[in-house]
Order: C-alpha cells, then structure tokens, then sequence
C-alpha cells in the first residue's frame, strides 16, 4: 500500500543537488541505508560521502524507495530521489560528482527487495537512460563513468551474466571470494560483518580475526574488486571508533554508517 508524499518532502526531493564545492569527497565513506535521511542523496553529498544505498521495490511499474514494503511512498522513485539529482551534479561539474579529482567513480549500491528478475528488467531500462553517467560493461570491458551502480539484495546473477551491455555491476558475497568473476562483472564484494568476525571493537582485535580480514582484502584486491561490510557497529563510541580504525587499516574499500557526520570527522581526522 502506498503512502503520500506531503507536498513540502515532494519539494525537498525535487530540489536538485547543488554544484560541487569545497567538500573533500571521502572515497570510504558509504551512506548505508541513505534514503533514510532528511534529504536523501544530497545530505551524503555535504558530507563528502561517494557512497549511497537506496532499498528499491516495483510497484506498478515504477521503482520506489523504501526500506520495508509497508513504507513505500507514492513519489519516491529510484529517479527522482538519486540518478536525476546525481546527474544534474555531474553535468553542472564538468562530468563529475565533486570538483575535487576522485580515484575512481561515486558508487550507487542498488539493493532490489522485491523479485529480482521482474525488478531488475525494469531497472536495467531505467538506467540505461542514465548511461551518460554511469559505468558501462560492454562485452567484458568497463567504460568508468562518474557513478557506477552496483546491484545488491534480490541480484538475477544470470540474467545479469547474459547481458551484452549492462549499466549496473554485480555486488557479490563472501562466497564469489574464491571464485574467478571478473571485476568487470563484479565489482564489490559486500557481507555481513557478524558472519565472518565475532570482534565487536572492544577490546583489541583478535589476532587470527585481523589476519582473516586482511587476507579478506588482499585477495578482493587482487581480483580487482572493492570490499564493503555490512551490520558493523554503528552507535558513537569506542566500539565504533576500534572498528572503523581496523576497517580502514586494512583497506576496507567502503566503510558504512548511518552516522553522516561521525564517519565524516573520523575519515578526515585520518
């Protein structure tokens, strides 16, 4: 069941994003959950974020924002809150997302929660609308764009596979760790934290705990994929601190947080 967006939060999502300025963009820094913001997408940018997350359903045909089902708001749509407002950015800035050079593209992390395959046939038309700015997979190869979208939750891996040209790369799990994917089919490699590490940032990190998270890291980067962690402790603290510390250490592509400006003033402080 759809709600109705107040005319006021249909006039904040309609407000495009503003020309890059000064904001140092943190290449780390992943806005999980970011629809959840009072302005999703551009609260992320003034904090120099080159990360966001938005949860999509389809719903008569259009792609809608929400985290749960029963949140979903008539208006909300994967075009209006992020792929229109990221490309006025990149048109108005010269191609790119911030005026300050980044080492490689912004990423939108897609995460389908209703059929993966009826979703993403949908989605793979709407961003190939947006592919003036988006990373492009051609036959094996990958054309940067200033935004690469990566696909995560319900990913149609074969559908995906059999694509000639694809606008959108796969997000994969610990399990594609050993596997031969290419990057230019998968370029993230995203799991849940708790799985894999019993470390909660207190105390200091288990010794074999640390070794298995570098040797995590090493062989995505050998592989040429980035990595990203899911479900990390997320409430201010030294907990919170311990992990980010050790996350960034060992190369951790993509930190997450719900916290805009905590991870903010920790990436900058490094």
């Amino acid at each position: 069941m759809l709600k109705t967006m107040t005319a006021a939060a249909m006039m904040l999502t309609a407000t495009s994003a503003m020309a890059a300025d000064d904001v140092m963009p943190l290449a780390k820094a992943h806005a999980h959950n970011d629809y959840e913001h009072e302005r999703p997408l551009l609260d992320a940018l003034a904090h120099g974020f080159t990360g966001f997350e938005a949860d999509i359903w389809l719903v008569g045909g259009e792609l809608l924002v929400a985290h749960d089902e029963d949140e979903i708001e008539e208006g909300r749509t994967l075009q209006s809150l992020y792929l229109d407002p990221l490309r006025k950015r990149v048109e108005e800035n010269d191609g790119k997302v911030y005026s300050a050079e980044m080492d490689r593209p912004a990423m939108l992390l897609i995460d389908i929660k209703s059929d993966g395959a009826e979703t993403y046939e949908v989605l793979s038309s709407v961003l190939e609308g947006y592919s003036d700015m988006l990373t492009t997979y051609r036959d094996g190869s990958m054309e940067p764009g200033a935004v690469t979208a990566v696909i995560s939750g319900n990913r149609p891996r074969e559908m995906m596979m059999d694509q000639d040209v694809r606008h959108a790369g796969y997000d994969g799990r610990m399990d594609d760790l050993e596997s031969d994917t290419p990057a230019s089919f998968m370029p993230l490699l995203s799991d849940n934290w708790t799985n894999h590490f019993d470390w909660t940032g207190e105390g200091k990190m288990p010794d074999e705990e640390r070794a298995r998270l570098d040797e995590i890291v090493s062989t995505a980067h050998d592989k040429g994929w980035q990595v990203r962690f899911w479900a990390t402790p997320d409430e201010a603290g030294p907990a919170r601190e311990a992990i980010w510390t050790e996350l960034d250490d060992a190369g951790v592509d993509r930190i997450n947080t719900d916290d805009l400006a905590g991870l903010q003033e920790f990436l900058q402080s490094r």
